[in-house]
């Protein structure tokens, strides 16, 4: 690696930069407390992360929309069903 040519070219070549992208897109997200991720729910999180941090989740929104199609059923005569609670027991005195 030509450490020389690449800085001329105006790249990083020092690990603070990377150690800092990394502590804020994924760190500060995924490591917070209780949290465990699969490897596809953690892509699933940093991929939009990564272009909202960066500046291009519009852009980068727009392709994945312009992609991606799918069919919508609409349901008729849907009845909503809500479960009935429990009756509640009378509360009875407690002596002490």
């Amino acid at each position: 690696m030509n450490y020389a040519d690449l800085k001329a070219k105006g790249f990083m070549i020092g690990s603070g930069v990377v150690e800092a992208a990394c502590k804020t897109l994924v760190t500060q997200r995924l490591k917070q407390s209780g949290m465990r991720w699969s490897v596809r729910g953690a892509q699933a999180i940093l991929t939009p992360r990564g272009w909202d941090q960066s500046e291009r989740f519009d852009k980068a929104w727009a392709l994945v929309a312009a992609t991606f199609h799918t069919d919508v059923t609409v349901l008729a005569n849907v009845i909503a069903f809500k479960p009935e609670s429990a009756p509640r027991k009378p509360r009875t005195k407690t002596s002490r």
